[in-house]
């Protein structure tokens, strides 16, 4: 990305009235942030969400005076940035509605073709926690995930100290510029965690830990990962939020179940109560739920060559092929078959060694 690119991009970031939905719709309408500020007024006003507001505010001749601050910042300290159109922005969160429209980032990130999950949790993590997040580490470190965190007290740090252990790559998400350290006292694990993974954050150097920032801070937390674990939670918290942004954004939530009477299972406890979470006793629960181990196993079923198929097998095969994995349900419908019918057929097809089960039952042609 140029300089003008990016000047233009964190100028229209600082419109008073912009956030990054509307900057996504700005930009698609006029191709870049340079022709946003560029094109006539009448123009801009064509945008919906526009008034009169809004485009009085892009002429504010500080906005320019901010952006080219920051971007100084940024070529100064080498900060890596991510623009949503980009390749280099992370695949998930380009599917999040209000994801951030630019991404700042220090260290040595890799994630393309990575199995990535977030693990959150409270800054009072007991031993309990402590010690299941080791394990579920510990068992997932020869499948070589991402381990995601917010690089917060409790549960976060634990999480980001066991993937170093373990050699995982692990990304701390900052509710901050990454001129700054929050909380202070881990500033010591910067190094080694900028060594095999880092920091990335939405907000400017100019930007402060403020209490709202975090919340903003969590739906990066959930979009950025495959799946969600919840360690250890009471009732209300910032990673009871984070689950349900991973809901909305029709990611894999897990949480780990406690006794009712300890304060920081309720949380938990309530999110599989309501089943907003999968229950997670151990890493072989997440690995079936996510299908990890499909990929790590071989085939151990092969078709049979020039099998005589039913036409009921046949279009439903003729189908899976077509589609990949699919829902019974959608399978059902798609091929206009009623569910009570079509589960004795995928039965068969499955003993003939055509289909594989999936979980959620799911199903794919082999």
């Amino acid at each position: 990305m140029t300089d003008q690119e990016l000047f233009y991009l964190l100028a229209l970031q600082k419109v008073e009235g912009v956030g990054d939905i509307m900057a996504k719709k700005m930009l698609t309408h006029c191709g870049n942030a340079e022709a946003v500020f560029k094109s006539k007024s009448s123009q801009i006003a064509l945008i919906d969400g526009v008034g009169t507001v809004l485009i009085k505010n892009m002429k504010d001749p500080g906005i320019f005076e901010k952006a080219d601050q920051e971007l100084k910042f940024i070529r100064n300290n080498k900060i890596d940035v991510s623009f949503f159109q980009n390749e280099s922005y992370p695949d998930r969160l380009k599917h999040c509605i209000d994801s951030p429209v630019l991404i700042f980032s220090g260290g040595n990130i890799d994630l393309k073709n990575k199995k990535i999950i977030s693990i959150v949790g409270t800054r009072q993590v007991t031993s309990y926690g402590t010690e299941f997040c080791r394990k579920l580490i510990e068992d997932l470190a020869p499948l070589d995930p991402v381990i995601v965190s917010g690089f917060a007290y409790g549960v976060d740090i634990v999480a980001h100290q066991f993937a170093m252990e373990y050699n995982l790559q692990t990304v701390g998400v900052l509710a901050h510029g990454l001129n700054q350290v929050y909380p202070r006292v881990h500033k010591k694990y910067m190094a080694k965690m900028e060594e095999n993974g880092g920091f990335i954050t939405e907000f400017w150097s100019s930007s402060k830990p403020d209490k709202e920032n975090f919340v903003r801070r969590n739906r990066i937390v959930a979009g950025i990962s495959e799946a969600t674990i919840v360690i250890e939670s009471a009732d209300k918290g910032g990673s009871l939020i984070t689950a349900n942004l991973a809901n909305d954004y029709n990611r894999d939530v897990f949480a780990v179940p406690g006794r009712v009477t300890d304060k920081y299972s309720q949380g938990c406890n309530d999110l599989i109560k309501i089943q907003k979470a999968n229950v997670l006793t151990s890493a072989a629960d997440l690995i079936y739920v996510l299908n990890w181990d499909i990929e790590k196993k071989p085939k151990t079923i092969q078709r049979q060559l020039f099998i005589e198929l039913e036409p009921d097998e046949q279009k439903i095969y003729d189908f899976l092929l077509k589609n990949g994995k699919e829902l019974l349900d959608i399978i059902a419908l798609e091929c206009n078959f009623p569910v009570f019918r079509i589960s004795g057929i995928l039965l068969n097809m499955e003993l003939k060694g055509l289909i594989r089960p999936l979980p959620g039952k799911m199903f794919e042609a082999i």
